[in-house]
């Protein structure tokens, strides 16, 4: 029996949209000259450019934002660990058709693991079956 994960109706983020997010979880919260400041060097995107990104994010229900004046700080609407999950399930049931068997079978495929990591996985499986079984 396959163990089935499935996606959640959180609407995706670009690649940039994501560098975004990931400073503003960093931040918790920030006005868009914080965010560019935050941004790496290479080059660091214009303001007109991070400020629609962030009413976009706001628009998806990634980001809300307190008003002072003309002025807004954002902050993250839902938390990291909340669009990992929604991320994870996502690619877990595209590419992995939610079958668990598949993913662990690609990363003992694509990664060299040690004898200790392949003890860790199997501790983690044995300590989260269902007593029941």
């Amino acid at each position: 029996m396959q163990n089935k994960l499935y996606v959640c109706d959180m609407e995706e983020l670009t690649k940039t949209e994501e560098r975004v997010m990931q400073v503003l979880w960093d931040l918790k919260k920030a006005f868009v000259k914080d965010i560019i400041e935050a941004m790496p060097d290479d080059p660091k995107p214009p303001y007109n450019t991070i400020s629609s990104m962030v009413r976009v994010l706001e628009k998806k229900g990634y980001i809300k934002f307190k008003a002072y004046g003309k002025t807004y700080e954002y902050s993250p609407a839902i938390s990291k660990a909340q669009y990992r999950k929604a991320s994870f399930k996502k690619m877990f049931t595209n590419y992995f058709d939610g079958s668990v068997e598949s993913l662990l079978s690609f990363v003992v495929k694509e990664h060299s693991l040690s004898q200790e990591e392949l003890a860790k996985i199997n501790d983690i499986i044995n300590k989260n079956q269902d007593p029941k079984l």
